[in-house]
């Protein structure tokens, strides 16, 4: 009797890893990866939640531009009475913030600024960026370094050791593009004119190739000592405070390494 019993113990232990082992198979398939565009929407959620418990009735927020400054935008709506305003870095931005009925300041009206929050299109372990992409770049920098704390919003597919993969927006007067470009090819890299962008500011756009950028701050420094260049987008000299990076594990918060 003890026998039959114990055969049919293992019978049914059998059929229950069958069933166990096809559930974890369903469960695995059920399960997808975020898109690229999820993460965007989990970091700029993650801002909100990193900034909400410490705004304040007078606090003015700075925001940036691109595809992950929208969303963040979107959500800050849903927060829009704990503060007073904010200051766009575009012309873009400040139409998106607008539509959701979140008061817009000029930057010289304002005192101080609490938090700037942008994406980026590089970042490296110190939070040194790469910018500009949608062609903001000199109106980011200006808010940014008006900021108390700049907040990085970026999915991982920015994250890198070494800056430079991205190719390095320039803004320069447009009568100065092409001297610009020689001495950028001096620097190491291949300026590309980007056809049929003008800045808010009513300039050029060169884009740099092929610049491995190991020494961020000694680099943004020497192209904006280009004569004719307006700024470019290695943000070291201002680097984030806080990246909260998008991974397909979570939200990270990462600070400068």
């Amino acid at each position: 009797m003890i026998s039959i019993i114990a055969i049919f113990l293992d019978i049914l232990r059998f059929f229950l890893s069958k069933e166990t082992n096809k559930a974890e198979i369903i469960a695995q398939e059920t399960i997808q990866p975020m898109t690229q565009d999820e993460l965007k929407q989990a970091t700029a959620r993650a801002a909100i939640d990193y900034i909400s418990p410490r705004l304040e009735p007078d606090s003015i927020v700075g925001i940036g531009t691109g595809s992950t400054a929208n969303f963040f935008i979107d959500y800050l709506a849903e927060i829009k009475g704990q503060f007073d305003g904010a200051v766009a870095s575009s012309e873009a931005s400040a139409q998106r913030l607008k539509a959701h009925g979140i008061p817009v300041y000029e930057l010289n009206s304002v005192d101080g600024m609490q938090f700037y929050v942008d994406g980026a299109d590089e970042t490296n372990p110190a939070l040194e960026l790469i910018k500009g992409g949608g062609a903001a770049l000199t109106r980011e920098k200006i808010v940014a370094a008006c900021a108390d704390e700049f907040i990085c919003i970026a999915d991982e597919s920015k994250w890198v050791e070494t800056l430079g993969n991205f190719p390095l927006p320039v803004e320069v007067i447009p009568m100065a593009r092409s001297l610009v470009a020689r001495e950028l090819v001096k620097l190491g890299g291949d300026p590309v004119y980007r056809q049929g962008v003008i800045t808010d500011n009513g300039n050029a756009i060169l884009d740099v190739y092929n610049l491995k950028i190991e020494q961020p701050k000694d680099l943004e420094d020497a192209i904006n000592n280009i004569t004719g260049v307006v700024t470019n987008g290695i943000f070291a000299m201002r680097p984030a405070d806080v990246l909260l990076l998008g991974t397909s594990t979570g939200v990270k918060t990462v600070t400068a390494q």
